[in-house]
């Protein structure tokens, strides 16, 4: 394999709970017990997408929004997100329970360019003291998805022990080793892009 730039990466088009665990996309078996839940959700349909009666909207609009501190309130990110286009609708995720923030935020604007906007201008902008993570409405958008309650996800937290790799905030790293076509294929894994890595200050 030709020495590749560790400063290569590549992102996520589809979702793989195998694949989300791996630093480089290559990995065949799940590194956490998380992975095998993500799994099971996967191949019995346990988590629908479009079962969420919560999930209004056009998602091709809609940016998630992360990382918000508890304390940020609807109203403070509308101001803030409202900088970036018309927002047609925004729902701030709380516990059900106490009715606290979940730290997260879906943002629907008006237009696609809007959004596009939110999602290039936005990110990793602070809010509350908060580095924020703006990306697309994957829930919605990407095919396979599995939601982190469920051993999915992207991103998280090094102390976790659970990381997702493949999206904004966490890339794949361009493969290192040599890359296991067979088993990716059979794992039905999507493969690397060689030749078509980007560099970390793409998104």
């Amino acid at each position: 394999m030709a020495h590749v730039n560790m400063n290569l990466v590549f992102y996520s088009d589809t979702y793989h709970p195998i694949q989300a665990g791996s630093i480089d996309g290559t990995d065949t078996t799940p590194h956490d017990n998380a992975i095998y839940r993500a799994l099971l959700a996967s191949s019995t349909g346990l988590y629908d997408p479009t079962g969420d009666p919560k999930a209004e909207g056009d998602p091709y609009c809609t940016v998630f929004v992360g990382r918000l501190s508890r304390n940020t309130t609807e109203e403070c990110l509308h101001k803030v997100m409202g900088r970036y286009g018309h927002i047609k609708r925004l729902r701030l995720v709380r516990d059900i329970v106490t009715g606290a923030s979940r730290g997260y935020a879906f943002v629907e604007y008006e237009t696609r360019k809007e959004m596009q906007r939110a999602y290039e201008a936005a990110h990793q902008i602070t809010i509350d003291g908060n580095e924020i993570l703006v990306d697309y409405n994957r829930q919605q958008l990407m095919q396979g998805w599995i939601p982190r309650r469920l051993g999915g996800g992207l991103g998280g937290r090094k102390e976790s022990g659970q990381l997702r790799f493949g999206g904004r905030d966490r890339p794949f790293r361009a493969p290192l080793r040599p890359i296991p076509y067979e088993e990716l294929q059979k794992l039905g894994i999507p493969l690397p892009p060689e030749g078509h890595y980007l560099s970390r200050f793409q998104v």
